[in-house]
């Protein structure tokens, strides 16, 4: 069947999800925060945080946190209203097969229809990083950092 879909976390997932960090290698495990660290983050950042397990059929193979609330000091005033993807990482045996791209057009859909102008991430550099999987999604680099983030941006 092979459908990706975004699910609310909950208690019957949150286990599962969080152990999701623990399958990527410790080069990838530098880029991204562990889930459960994630989860926490969101629930003390309400306002900000909207975040998805993603699940393929009915196994969950990965996580999404997008920051639904960005102001004046991140972003110029004519792009708003914007959002930005804070978290995203799919499971170690799930990756380079296209459900990564298949959460990420869920999320940039649901973020276009809500009247949004860009989308926003950011990422470490090095040789596992996901630099080139945004690219090839659509992001462009603004050329910008956040710390030793490179910033890139695409329109929605």
């Amino acid at each position: 069947m092979n459908e990706v879909r975004l699910v609310e976390m909950n208690m019957e997932n949150l286990v599962k999800v969080c152990r999701l960090s623990d399958t990527l290698t410790p080069e990838q495990q530098k880029c991204v925060a562990p889930n459960v660290y994630s989860v926490a983050q969101a629930h003390f950042s309400p306002d900000h945080a909207w975040f998805r397990a993603i699940y393929l059929d009915e196994e969950p193979i990965g996580f999404v946190m997008v920051d639904v609330k960005l102001d004046d000091e991140e972003i110029p005033k004519e792009e708003h209203p914007s959002v930005m993807l804070w978290r995203f990482m799919i499971a170690k045996d799930y990756q380079g097969k296209g459900y990564g791209k298949k959460a990420l057009d869920i999320v940039t859909d649901k973020f276009r229809k809500e009247g949004n102008k860009y989308f926003y991430t950011s990422c470490v550099m090095g040789d596992v990083s996901p630099y080139q999987f945004y690219l090839n999604y659509g992001f462009v680099d603004t050329g910008e950092k956040d710390d030793e983030e490179e910033i890139l941006k695409m329109k929605l």
